[in-house]
């Protein structure tokens, strides 16, 4: 289920568009967390959330034609009344039972749900006591010491919800990357439809492929200015124009971000779009480099004495200067400018370059697409194998696995695997680390897996050493291929356990243990900043989309976005091999055969 509190603000100027179906998606859980602070029947919540689920199963085109065709009750999971209102979103992009329920929920109810530990119970518990209507009145109830009596709540319950307060109040104004990326794209579309642009293209943080965005940064090549910007704000996505000027209009987007939109003309475009992406440490740089070279570097020039030299693209502004091409997402003032200097820079991942993916769930444990479903998909977007890693048998949140249905899964993937062409699956599982480092199964069944992706699901509140101690113990099994999520980072919302990660990527790499990068864009895990360092260590990392969905596999974009950031190379990346040479890797990693 996904955030509560991600809702959709259905407006005037937007209630005659599609709607997407990931959009769908969110208003579906939004209706069933309403319905839960109403106090309504829980079968009633919970038939919006399992068709939520149901819905994120289906690929856009058959929602479609099961719409068109009036079929989608036939659907399981999704009933007559379900069915109609789903129906009505699809052709109408609203719901008139929605916005009637939006308007008998206070909107400070939802927003204490983005607080953790504030479950839909919880934030119904302090409106029919209290009386509290926003975050405000929470903090204030919190700090009067208000929250300690009440069912299910106590002191430590209250502290931890001023202290999830303070860190939602840090992060007001901040997107995941996803999030950003959507938006922008819309953006982009909608601004060049206009027809009175020669070049769009998005700029700044997102693109250097920051994991968090503050604000979308757009550089278009106008033809008009002012009919241009008369456009900008009649477009549906626009809330509201807060600045326009000859140079750039910055608008709030109906999901909230604020977007500035840079005009410049075509001759200036690719100086422009260099001084718009970097950040402001490489470009203090690179322009004390300029000038060392005889050049100016401005905005959106650059110049030899007052001469404008002309670039038709960004790479002829590295090449004028004497530099390799530095990609957008090493503009960070770390170095980069010195490796490109020395021509030392790294050929960065493509996504072309996986041939595989790992760490992908289905309905066995707490997916949302049976194998076979998975598994196309993966197909459909060029793999030649999947690594299927369903929850141990200690995650009984997520119908994880025990001996005997992990016996049965290697039994339906050998059926499976004998049949496909073109595709295998991997069989693996991602096995919890408990609490004393040891994994939650024996060995001799870890030893019948293609691999193992070792994670920790629990105790996150253990010390700095005696965490870093757990996990190492766990590397230290011999049928330990990788290592998953190492921080357990929830961006925005969690914060990572406490580690010793350079002794944990120091002991993955004596023992010849990958540790993932997880692409899921709540995670991107592990950070970019560490791998940095790690690389150039030798440490062999997998981009894993931790997929609980067929879209979910499509998440691979933003590790390799990080991947790109962290300067990784391909050959350190493990699912860049081959199936044989995977297959290879594989089974010298499990019969010991595999050393650092």
């Amino acid at each position: 289920m996904g955030p509560p509190h991600a809702r959709l603000a259905l407006t005037h100027g937007d209630r005659d568009r599609r709607m997407d179906k990931r959009e769908i998606v969110q208003l579906l859980e939004e209706i069933g967390t309403l319905l839960k602070l109403q106090g309504e029947s829980p079968f009633k919540s919970r038939a919006y959330y399992a068709g939520a689920r149901v819905i994120a199963g289906l690929d856009t085109a058959s929602l479609d034609e099961l719409v068109r065709s009036g079929k989608l009750q036939t659907v399981k999971g999704i009933g007559r009344a379900l069915a109609e209102k789903i129906s009505e979103l699809v052709t109408t992009g609203r719901l008139a039972y929605y916005e009637a329920l939006r308007q008998q929920v206070p909107a400070g109810l939802l927003e204490m749900l983005a607080i953790p530990g504030m479950g839909p119970k919880k934030v119904k518990t302090v409106h029919d006591r209290l009386g509290l209507t926003t975050v405000g009145e929470l903090e204030y109830a919190c700090h009067e010491n208000r929250l300690v009596d009440l069912p299910g709540f106590g002191r430590k319950t209250q502290a931890n919800i001023l202290q999830g307060i303070e860190r939602l109040k840090q992060h007001r104004g901040q997107y995941l990357c996803h999030e950003a990326t959507r938006e922008a794209q819309r953006l982009l579309d909608a601004v060049a439809a206009t027809g009175m642009t020669s070049r769009v293209a998005v700029a700044g943080s997102l693109r250097r492929r920051q994991e968090i965005v503050e604000r979308l940064d757009l550089l278009v090549s106008a033809r008009q200015v002012e009919p241009l910007h008369s456009a900008i704000a009649k477009l549906p996505l626009v809330q509201d124009v807060l600045a326009s000027a000859a140079d750039c209009v910055s608008v709030r987007l109906q999901s909230g971000i604020t977007a500035d939109i840079h005009l410049t003309d075509e001759a200036t475009f690719p100086v422009a779009l260099h001084g718009l992406t970097g950040s402001l440490a490489y470009l203090t740089v690179m322009q004390e480099y300029a000038r060392e070279r005889g050049y100016r570097l401005a905005d959106d020039r650059l110049l030899r004495g007052n001469e404008p030299v002309a670039c038709q693209d960004e790479g002829e502004i590295f090449s004028t200067l004497g530099l390799g091409y530095i990609p957008p997402e090493l503009r960070e003032g770390l170095g980069e400018i010195d490796l490109a200097k020395r021509g030392e820079l790294p050929r960065l991942l493509e996504e072309q370059d996986l041939q595989g993916v790992f760490h992908v769930h289905s309905t066995w444990s707490d997916g949302m697409a049976s194998i076979e479903e998975m598994v196309h998909t993966a197909q459909a977007l060029g793999y030649r194998y999947l690594g299927l890693s369903d929850h141990s048998q200690s995650a009984r949140y997520a119908n994880g696995l025990d001996p005997a249905r992990v016996q049965e899964q290697h039994r339906i993937i050998e059926r499976l695997n004998a049949r496909l062409d073109g595709i295998t699956i991997l069989k693996g599982g991602e096995v919890d680390i408990l609490a004393d480092g040891s994994l939650d199964y024996p060995d001799d069944l870890l030893r019948q897996m293609d691999f193992v992706i070792a994670s920790v699901h629990s105790r996150f509140n253990m010390p700095r050493e005696e965490m870093t101690a757990r996990v190492v113990k766990a590397m230290q099994n011999p049928y330990v291929t990788m290592v998953g999520h190492l921080t357990g980072r929830l961006l925005l919302a969690r914060e990572g356990y406490g580690l010793d990660i350079d002794s944990i990527v120091a002991e993955a790499i004596r023992l010849g243990v990958v540790i993932e990068l997880n692409a899921n864009p709540h995670r991107l895990d592990l950070d970019w900043r560490h791998l940095r360092a790690a690389h150039g260590q030798g440490l062999l990392t997998s981009i894993n989309p931790d997929a609980h969905s067929p879209e979910g596999l499509r998440d691979v974009t933003y590790g390799v976005g990080i991947a790109r950031k962290g300067g990784v190379p391909p050959e350190q990346v493990l699912n860049t091999r081959g199936l044989r040479d995977i297959q290879e890797w594989l089974a010298q990693r499990r019969h010991g055969r595999l050393h650092a």
